[in-house]
Order: structure tokens, then sequence, then C-alpha cells
């Protein structure tokens, strides 16, 4: 693919303040890829506007925002052999760390252009008729990430979600999960429940679950218990105030980190689980919530190809221009 065209979704009310046309511009301009661009107001037209830019042409669509907008144009190229980039604009930008994305907004755009990046092959996941990249919550997380409003993380960035965290562990509820995964029947007691195509934490390398894959056409099915909680938050709170902080700790282990993290957990895998509460609990999915709802979960194996610096780890499916109709 020697010249691209490029449209790119963005999400103004994204967590970061970067002038962001301004650097698009430049960039795609030294780089001479023709492009375009639109602008999200409302929840759905980052999906509406990529089916859009497919039907135009758009070899690339780059999502600025957040993790929920990159779930949005990852939705709206399934099916398309149009690929995706992110340039990393919200509060987390979780999948952007996942796949090695820089920060850098200049950079992430130069990999946008560069014909010779990397193209992965992602899973995404359907949780009951939306479509998720990150992962469903249920219970705790859900209802933390419904306490972090715009306004607070506008103030305190991935703190916001720490914060809201804070506030519902004074009166946490424990529910008990009836899971079916791939059609074998679980039980158990937590206090969240997480189906995750990505179980990365905001800090390169540190995941809920070992060996995770957002290629490996699997879903991870994560139970936290009350008893496990407290040392979880722990952790989680130490991660996400170094990332808030861009402070870079070189005698952090991650290794060691990841063992503690996986102590405290209970997981399956699987491609298609469903799972009721009682009582009933909030559900969110990258971010947005559902409600209190029975969910049921499928993945889709590589089912948009991203763009990305990172180069091809030993077996695994990369291609170097194109990408392939998505599976399952």
């Amino acid at each position: 693919m020697a010249h691209r065209k490029i449209h790119v979704v963005i999400n103004p009310v994204a967590g970061q303040d970067t002038p962001v046309l301004n650097v698009v511009n430049r960039v795609f301009q030294e780089s001479d890829v023709e492009w375009d661009v639109s602008i999200t107001k409302k929840s759905g037209d980052a999906l509406k506007q990529t089916r859009q830019a497919v039907k135009d042409g758009a070899d690339v669509v780059a999502a600025y925002g957040g993790d929920g907008t990159v779930a949005e144009v990852a939705s709206g190229l399934v099916g398309s052999k149009s690929l995706l980039a992110i340039l990393p604009g919200g509060t987390a930008n979780v999948m952007s760390i996942e796949l090695g994305i820089p920060t850098d907004l200049t950079q992430a755009c130069r990999i946008a252009c560069d014909p010779h990046s990397v193209v992965r092959p992602v899973d995404l996941g359907r949780v009951n008729k939306h479509w998720f990249i990150l992962r469903v919550g249920v219970g705790f997380e859900a209802t933390m990430v419904e306490g972090a409003d715009r306004e607070l993380k506008d103030r305190f960035g991935v703190l916001a979600y720490l914060w809201s965290a804070v506030q519902n562990l004074v009166q946490p509820q424990i529910a008990h999960y009836q899971l079916n995964i791939d059609g074998h029947e679980f039980e158990s007691d937590g206090l969240t429940c997480i189906i995750a195509n990505s179980t990365n934490l905001g800090q390169a390398g540190v995941n809920l679950v070992p060996n995770a894959s957002v290629s490996d056409g699997l879903l991870d099915v994560i139970d936290v218990q009350q008893a496990n909680l407290r040392s979880l938050f722990d952790i989680l709170g130490s991660i996400t105030g170094m990332k808030q902080m861009q402070v870079e700790d070189k005698n952090l282990d991650i290794s060691k980190v990841n063992v503690q993290i996986q102590q405290n957990l209970q997981y399956w895998q699987g491609k298609k689980i469903s799972v009721t509460t009682e009582p009933a609990q909030t559900v969110q999915f990258d971010g947005e919530v559902l409600g209190k709802v029975a969910i049921e979960c499928k993945v889709v194996p590589e089912a948009v190809g991203v763009l990305t610096p990172l180069l091809p780890t030993p077996g695994e499916n990369v291609q170097q221009t194109s990408k392939d109709e998505p599976k399952g």
C-alpha cells in the first residue's frame, strides 16, 4: 500500500488536551497522504463515520480518543479490508499500551502513514448486541466506571477510576455468578466478574491474566472475590499512580507484579460466555454502562487489523499491507 487514504475520527471530549488537527495535518502532509476528518458529538457517531469512511474508500481509519472511541471505530471496520490506526487521546488508552503504540501523537500519526507498519490482527468481542475491544465488567468494575464521570476524569485523569473505586469500597456488593463457558457450567461468588479481550491494566506488561493476548481467539473470564479485593486494589492503585505521575520505576519487577495479581483471581478462558448474577449487578463494556442485565459474550477472532510499530512475535500472524476477512 504505497499511498494511503486516511480518515481520522476525532472525539473532541477525549481526556487529553492536544492540538490534534495541527499535529495530524503536519505529519500527514510530510508523508504525502490523502486524509479527511470527522468529529464525533455523541455515542455511536464514530461507528457511523467509520462505516461511511470505508464506503468512501479509506484505506485506514484513525481513531483519536480513548478506548471507547477505538472500540467504536474498530467495530465499524469489521468485514472490511480497511485498517485501524490508534491515536491515543483518552484517559487510559489501554489498547494502545497493549499494542505498544506510543502516546506521543506525532509518533502515532507516523505509524498510520508508514506503509511498512506491521498489521496485527486483533480480536473483538460481542456482548449482547454491542462490540467491545477491551472488556466487559460486571459488578464492582462497572460501578467504578459508572462513578468516574467526565468531570472527574478531566480533573484527575486515570486517578478518577481509583477515586471512584475508593467510594465503592465502602459498601461493596457480593454477588453469585452463574457462568456458562463454551457449554460448561461454573458458579462463584465475588465482587466483580470480567470478560476480557485485553487484560492489560494500563501499564506495559502488567496483565490480569498471564500470557493473555488480543489475538488468541479467546476471551478471559475473571472473578475477583471479596477476600482478594484489597490486595488487588493496592496493586491497581500503585500501577495507576505510576502511570499518572509518569514515574519510571526501573526496579519494578513486572513478573512479580503479575504473580501478585494472579494470586488474587480465579479465571477461565472460552469463546462463548454467558453470565447471570444474583442479585443483579451493573454491566459496562469499554466504558459504556449497559445496565443491570444478563449478558452473553462471544469472541470474533482477527476481526480488525491494527497498525502497530511492534515487530511480530514468533508464531504470531501479522501482515505488512493487507488484512484477511475476519473469522468467526
